[in-house]
């Protein structure tokens, strides 16, 4: 034991002592707690998040089970070169068949209301949980898109030509894919996407769903493999309940992708530590859209707009709207009647307004009292409550109660300034009858996704009919050589393959020797 208490056995932390200085970001320190040193045990892993400084234990057993799938899918990518595309499309048909079975889909619905039965014991949220018939169709038919769509794999995406020689750049696979997502089965088969461009996948789903995966892994998956004569590892599921297999999972180098989705904090800590080990990431984690409502816009499509926009709380939902202030007087009634309207279709809605506005909301709208149903709960509250400027950018994790920010601006520009400084800069809408309007915002608007009507179209499948592994803002920035949607043909490299035709090219202009015999 040396002077801090820390055993030190052939280079290897076994043991953690209380208090324990941990350094971190070149120039900070973490303390290790009490909790923390009375849990580690030797084979136990430590990740010092850098950027934060979190100290995120590892037991052995969930180092080991991420360990393992991520080399079960690492070894079947080195086969997957062998496999045809013939049978990559084999694979989509049969995982989309199985779904489509009654028989297979009864135990997986079964194993799906037992974890909706357990969510809700806890307190938890089974919104996204539930495998309903419109989530099991909408898996199959994203799986018969991928059946369906061209192979990427050897594609040519430049052919250049010398004097006897040529190269061409082609599109290959990546590698093993990781991803780390929160409690949704259809995600489980929107993952498996990547494995149309050659690509391999290994996963992680939330505590909440991972009854339902193991069943669509021993119903569905597993067998649609052999089926297809897929390598086994091709998909392979971390079978942990516990956060700590994500992040074993993302501290693993041999993946070539680490993707996440879920909440904002979870996705960024997971994206640390995949970065602190050199991998690649997607994240996809905070969302919520912004509208603006300009001097010239049209109230109905502004309604229109509104009200479509608040159907469900996703990513793409409605968080924030702006009205200039020369129309105020007009759509800010209108605004309330769409979320009204919204509410009506849910339980009930919520109102957040800027404080330099609030004194313009009806006096029903600021005296009212209104039962606001979030993940852990009904709660009895303001309907309408007044928000600072600096918190337009917090997103409304709202659950059965539509919730919303309103800001009155002085113009399109102040509206694209606060957007452009607090949002998660994701998606925003514009509705104007302007269309040099529509120029300016779009030039001038720091988002992956811009509109001029409502915001739920930001969806792979649903605007692009490709099933989508997530939706990247531009919170830390824009997004290197591709889209804001994540999709399975997205996740891919470029190889150069020479021909050479004249046997005398030399850099140094020498000609070939005569050869002896």
């Amino acid at each position: 034991m040396d002077d801090s208490g820390a055993a030190r056995t052939n280079g290897r932390l076994e043991a953690l002592a209380p208090g324990q200085a941990i350094p971190f970001g070149g120039d900070r320190v973490a303390y290790v707690s009490p909790e923390l040193a009375a849990g580690f045990r030797p084979g136990d892993r430590l990740v010092v998040v850098q950027d934060t400084g979190d100290l995120l234990h590892i037991p052995a057993a969930e180092h080991a089970a991420a360990q393992g799938a991520v080399g079960r899918a690492a070894a079947a990518f080195t086969r997957m070169g062998e496999v045809t595309d013939a049978a990559i499309t084999a694979f989509f048909d049969a995982f989309a068949a199985r779904l489509a079975d009654d028989a297979a889909w009864a135990a997986i619905s079964a194993a799906n209301a037992a974890d909706v039965e357990s969510a809700r014991a806890r307190g938890r949220s089974t919104t996204r949980l539930a495998a309903s018939d419109a989530m099991r169709r909408d898996m199959i038919a994203g799986l018969q898109a991928w059946r369906d769509a061209e192979a990427p794999r050897g594609r040519v995406l430049e052919r250049v030509d010398h004097p006897g020689w040529s190269v061409t750049q082609v599109m290959a696979p990546l590698g093993p894919v990781g991803f780390v997502f929160e409690g949704r089965p259809n995600v489980f088969a929107d993952a498996t996407g990547v494995i149309r461009a050659g690509n391999t996948v290994v996963f992680r789903i939330g505590s909440d769903a991972l009854g339902t995966a193991r069943a669509i892994v021993a119903n569905a998956l597993d067998p649609a493999l052999a089926e297809a004569g897929l390598p086994e590892g091709a998909a392979v599921l971390v079978d942990s309940a516990a956060h700590a297999a994500g992040w074993a999972m993302f501290a693993d180098s041999r993946l070539a992708l680490a993707v996440a989705r879920g909440s904002g904090p979870a996705v960024s800590q997971l994206g640390a530590i995949a970065r602190q080990a050199g991998t690649p990431v997607s994240l996809h984690g905070t969302g919520g859209a912004w509208m603006v409502a300009d001097a010239t816009a049209d109230a109905e499509r502004f309604y229109a707009a509104a009200y479509h926009s608040l159907d469900r709380k996703v990513c793409n939902t409605l968080n924030v709207c702006c009205i200039v202030r020369d129309r105020a007087d007009e759509l800010v009634p209108v605004f309330l009647q769409a979320l009204a309207r919204a509410g009506e279709r849910r339980t009930g809605c919520k109102l957040h307004m800027a404080e330099a506005d609030f004194e313009r909301l009806p006096e029903v709208w600021r005296a009212a009292r209104t039962t606001v149903v979030r993940a852990h709960g009904p709660v009895e509250e303001a309907l309408a409550e007044p928000i600072a400027d600096a918190d337009l950018g917090r997103e409304w994790e709202w659950e059965e109660t539509p919730e919303v920010s309103l800001k009155i601006v002085d113009d399109v520009a102040e509206a694209v300034a606060l957007f452009n400084t607090l949002s998660p800069r994701f998606a925003a809408s514009l509705i104007s009858q302007d269309p040099t309007a529509h120029a300016r915002f779009y030039e001038t608007i720091d988002a992956p996704f811009v509109g001029d009507g409502f915001t739920r179209w930001v969806d792979g499948q649903y605007a692009l009919n490709k099933p989508e592994l997530g939706l990247s803002n531009w919170e830390n920035g824009r997004l290197f050589a591709r889209g804001g949607v994540l999709a399975g043909d997205g996740v891919f490299t470029v190889r150069a393959r020479v021909r050479q035709t004249d046997l005398d090219l030399d850099r140094g202009g020498a000609p070939t020797p005569p050869r002896q015999s």
